[in-house]
C-alpha cells in the first residue's frame, strides 16, 4: 500500500558531499536535463561579499541554471539553520507551484537536515537574559562566554566555535533557563519529522584523489584574490570574530593579514582544516541510510532513476 501522506508531499533532488568534490558542476549538468532550479545549502554562499573564499558559482554556470539562496546576508547578519530552512521551504514551495524541480546542491549537512525534518522547538528564554549575554558578549568577548558554556554544558560547547556568538548565546539561554542543555532537546526531537519526498544524492572520490582536489582548490582561491577580499571585508568595517569571518579559509587569511602567522603557514593551515572539514563531512553524510552514493563523473547514470522519482 503506498503511502498516501508521504505521496502528497513536494519532491526534491538533493545533492550532497564534502568540499571540492563537485558538487556545482555536476548539479548544473543535472538541472539542465530536467528543467530544474538550485537552492543552495551551503552555509557560507549565502554572505553577500564573500565570494572566493566560498567557491560561489561563476556568472557562466549561474546563468546555465538559476540559483537560489546565495547572496541573501550581510557577513555580519545573523543566520542559522532555521532561518536558511524557512526561506528555503519558501523557495521550494514557489518551485512546485511553477512545476519546476528543485535540486537542494551542498556541503551544509545541518542546513540540508533542518531542511528535510525541520527543527527541534526549544522553550522561550527570558529576553532579559539573552540582552544580558548579548551584552557580556560584547564587552567580554565571545570565547569568554564559550569557557561559561564550557562549564555548565561541555557537550553543546565542543560543537560550538568560540567565536560562534549567536550558537554560544542561544545554548546558555536555554541551559540557564531551564537547566537543561540544548543537545538535549535536540536528541528529543530526532528530526523524525520528513517535509518532502526526496532523492538523496552523496557525491564521493577516492581520499587521495579528493584532498589533491582540495589542495588545488585552496591554490586557486589564492590565485584568485582571496587575500584581497579578506582586505576589502575589513575595509568594509566586517570584523575577524565574526561567525563568518571565522570560517575556513576567511580565519586564515585574516590570521596572516594581522601578523599571527607566516603567508606559508596560513596557507598550509588552510589546506589542512579544509581536509579535516571534508572528512566531518563524509561522516556526517554516512549516517543517512538514504544516502545514494555516486562518483560525480557517474551521476549522470542515476538520470533514470531521477526521471522515474519525478515521474512517480
Amino acid at each position: 500500500m503506498k503511502n498516501t501522506e508521504a505521496d502528497s508531499k513536494g519532491k526534491i533532488i538533493v545533492i550532497c558531499g564534502p568540499t571540492a568534490i563537485g558538487k556545482t558542476g555536476a548539479a548544473i549538468g543535472l538541472a539542465q536535463k530536467f528543467q530544474g532550479e538550485i537552492v543552495s545549502a551551503d552555509s557560507m554562499q549565502i554572505y553577500q561579499y564573500m565570494d572566493i573564499g566560498t567557491a560561489k558559482p561563476t556568472a557562466e554556470e549561474k546563468a546555465a541554471v538559476k540559483h537560489h539562496m546565495i547572496d541573501i546576508a550581510a557577513p555580519d547578519e545573523e543566520f542559522d539553520a532555521a532561518r536558511y530552512a524557512e526561506e528555503a521551504r519558501g523557495i521550494i514551495s514557489e518551485l512546485h507551484h511553477r512545476g519546476i524541480p528543485p535540486f537542494v546542491v551542498g556541503g551544509t549537512g545541518l542546513y540540508l537536515k533542518t531542511l528535510l525534518h525541520g527543527i527541534f522547538q526549544a522553550p522561550p528564554s527570558p529576553p532579559a537574559l539573552r540582552e544580558e549575554l548579548r551584552r557580556i558578549a560584547e564587552e567580554s568577548g565571545s570565547p569568554f562566554l564559550h569557557r561559561r558554556l564550557l562549564n555548565c554544558d561541555p557537550e553543546s560547547a565542543r560543537k560550538i566555535h568560540p567565536n560562534d556568538s549567536y550558537r554560544i548565546i542561544r545554548a546558555l539561554e536555554i541551559y540557564e533557563s531551564t537547566g537543561k542543555s540544548i543537545r538535549e532537546y535536540q536528541k528529543k526531537h530526532l528530526f523524525a519529522e520528513k517535509k518532502y519526498r526526496t532523492f538523496k544524492i552523496a557525491l564521493h572520490s577516492e581520499r587521495e584523489i579528493l584532498y589533491e582536489r582540495i589542495n588545488r582548490r585552496v591554490d586557486a582561491m589564492l590565485d584568485a584574490g582571496l587575500e584581497d577580499e579578506v582586505r576589502e571585508l575589513t575595509e568594509k568595517g566586517y570584523s575577524h570574530e565574526l561567525k563568518s569571518m571565522q570560517s575556513i579559509g576567511y580565519r586564515h587569511m585574516n590570521e596572516y593579514i594581522r601578523g599571527l602567522m607566516d603567508y606559508t603557514e596560513a596557507v598550509r593551515t588552510m589546506k589542512r582544516d579544509t581536509r579535516r572539514y571534508a572528512k566531518r563531512q563524509f561522516t556526517w553524510f554516512r549516517a543517512d541510510p538514504e544516502m545514494i552514493w555516486v562518483k560525480a563523473e557517474n551521476l549522470k547514470n542515476l538520470s533514470p532513476d531521477i526521471k522515474k522519482f519525478l515521474q512517480e
